[in-house]
């Protein structure tokens, strides 16, 4: 073996795919939990996520039964990492679901915009839990109250008269935020106060400010903490 070969098999990186998934969906559920406002859904990672997930429950249920010491040690280990997984998962998807339920049209009308782009807000699944739980609470509504009244006034999305009916998040919400990369300075809009973020630096800030550079919004410079 060569010094060619020794620095190919030192620049071969071992980590495993399944690790970087999973520190990056807990930075996706971390960064979920405490945004005001929902972040592009994480195709790409979920799919890996998911199918991990299904091939860890196949491995679980083939070796169940099995009666060597070593095998059920390693099965112990493998519903650990799967229970850890799939917690993330349900917490996360909670989280967004949760957003769906207080700003549906909000949402709504974000997630219509970002199909033009190539980061669509929601998933399918979550896109028609928002629309079935919104023609729901529609009609609902109607039958209970709104078709009593005139109908120039039973729109739930109304914004005539300079007030909208559509409830929005906060995004002047302070968040932690921890750099990844320097990201220069930052203005919060409607003070006079600018600030420079560098790599490593750890912020309370507001929403508004930070989200350009926030992971899930923007260039991802930033991770909410």
């Amino acid at each position: 073996m060569d010094i060619d070969d020794i620095l190919a098999e030192a620049a071969v990186d071992s980590t495993p795919q399944e690790a970087y998934d999973l520190q990056e969906l807990t930075r996706s559920w971390v960064a979920e939990r405490v945004a005001p406002e929902i972040l592009s859904w994480p195709g790409d990672l979920m799919d890996r996520v998911l199918k991990a997930i299904r091939r860890q429950i196949e491995l679980v249920e083939d070796q169940t039964g099995n009666m060597d010491p070593k095998t059920n040690f390693r099965l112990i280990i493998y519903q650990t990492e799967l229970e850890r997984f799939k917690f993330l998962v349900r917490s996360f998807l909670r989280a967004r679901i949760k957003k769906i339920d207080m700003h549906p049209l909000h949402i709504q009308a974000q997630h219509a915009a970002s199909l033009e782009t190539l980061t669509p807000l929601l998933s399918p699944s979550e896109y028609q839990y928002l629309t079935s739980h919104q023609t729901l609470l529609s009609s609902h509504y109607s039958s209970s109250f709104l078709g009593q009244f005139p109908v120039s006034l039973q729109r739930l999305d109304d914004t005539t008269g300079g007030i909208s009916m559509i409830d929005r998040p906060d995004e002047d919400k302070a968040v932690f935020i921890r750099a990844l990369r320097d990201v220069g300075e930052v203005f919060v809009e409607g003070t006079d106060r600018r600030f420079e973020i560098k790599r490593g630096d750890v912020w309370v800030v507001r929403w508004s400010a930070i989200r350009p550079w926030a992971v899930g919004t923007g260039t991802g410079d930033v991770e909410l903490i």
